[in-house]
């Protein structure tokens, strides 16, 4: 193999491919990218065997071929080389060495044989359809925070993406919950998607893919089947399985009949969250929020480091309530919001409260209450 190309794109390439290799691997074939040169084009692939990327970009092929190299280790030679440089691979014979050349700079790289490199092969992808960026990048980002870290409870390590009917409407919806708080989001459904079998789509997936959206910007299409998605993005193909389980009946847990409202400028009372829990403790976080006529003060209390209260005029006009939350969640809500307010749906001290920028809003978000 004999293939010369411009640094700035591979160096470009290698950024998508490689963050998907895990830095310790006990199989020594799982740390490589898989280099393919033939035509014009060279294809880079990376693979943790749960998620696989290829890129494919163009280069001058001389004699194609193929071999794998550490994908950091390349990665991280790339990046050192000086802008607008030329970089050539080349391997001879059966030798197991690559050879990177860039103006005077010479490496020579340990590889392994192509033929060992695990291919991630997509079974029959039954749905295909096409989503803006901007759509699945609202997605993604509006519920990606309430994704589960716990990996005890594996079903909610993802984001759960369905199609469903809303008032005769059919809307493709992303959900994903932690057990403490809750995002929901839909946007219409494109062609294609309606009937798709709800799908788990990982933590790590979600990550890579709303990355390459930064990066790319264009419509995505998305194939999906009960086990594998793959995202095609402008050169860019990420394939990842999917979680294999049974994600629960989030609706029983949306609350219908929550009956006080409370509308608060939604900066306003973030910052004030934020200043009230300074001196929270950090195993408790938890911010009280007591509401009378058109008040609402917010207080913490730390037998550490003593207390803070902080008042601030709402729009409230039910009966009293005193309810505790996590401080962090309350922000990570505010912070997805869309409108300068936000509109908060209670019951009562022990129930689950309902978070929106208005009635009917693309977004809703669940937080349960602590005790205070």
């Amino acid at each position: 193999m004999l293939v010369t190309l411009e640094r700035a794109a591979l160096l470009k390439s290698l950024g998508h491919v490689h963050r998907v290799v895990e830095r310790r691997n006990t199989i020594p074939i799982l740390s490589n990218v898989l280099l393919q040169a033939k035509g014009q084009s060279l294809t880079l692939k990376a693979t943790d065997l749960d998620l696989e990327v290829t890129e494919t970009l163009g280069a001058d092929v001389t004699q194609p071929g193929g071999t794998t190299l550490p994908a950091h280790v390349l990665y991280d030679i790339v990046r050192k080389l000086p802008d607008g440089a030329q970089v050539s691979l080349e391997t001879t014979g059966e030798s197991g060495q690559l050879t990177l050349r860039s103006g005077r700079s010479r490496f020579q790289l340990q590889s392994l044989p192509e033929s060992d490199f695990p291919d991630l092969s997509a079974d029959d992808l039954s749905h295909k359809f096409v989503l803006a960026a901007g759509d699945l990048k609202k997605l993604i980002e509006k519920t990606q925070f309430a994704i589960s870290t716990e990996e005890t409870r594996y079903y909610l390590n993802g984001i759960y993406m369905h199609t469903t009917d809303v008032g005769g409407h059919a809307m493709l919806r992303a959900v994903a919950t932690d057990g403490h708080r809750l995002a929901r989001v839909e946007i219409p459904a494109p062609a294609g998607s309606v009937g798709m079998a709800g799908v788990i789509i990982p933590r790590k997936c979600v990550a890579e893919v709303l990355k390459l959206i930064e990066s790319s910007g264009d419509d995505i299409t998305v194939e999906m089947s009960t086990t594998k998605a793959r995202f095609t993005f402008a050169g860019v193909v990420l394939t990842s399985k999917l979680i294999d389980g049974t994600f629960p009946d989030y609706g029983r847990v949306i609350p219908a009949n929550n009956d006080k409202r409370l509308v608060v400028e939604r900066d306003t009372f973030a910052q004030a969250v934020d200043r009230v829990s300074t001196i929270s403790s950090e195993r408790g976080r938890a911010v009280k929020l007591s509401l009378a006529d058109g008040r609402l003060t917010l207080s913490v209390t730390n037998p550490d480091s003593g207390s803070a209260t902080e008042e601030l005029e709402v729009d409230y006009d039910a009966a009293p309530i005193d309810i505790g939350f996590n401080a962090r969640y309350l922000l990570d809500i505010a912070a997805q919001l869309d409108s300068d307010t936000a509109l908060l749906k209670l019951a009562d001290a022990g129930s689950p409260t309902l978070v929106q920028d208005r009635d009917g809003a693309a977004a809703l978000y669940v937080l349960m209450p602590m005790r205070v």
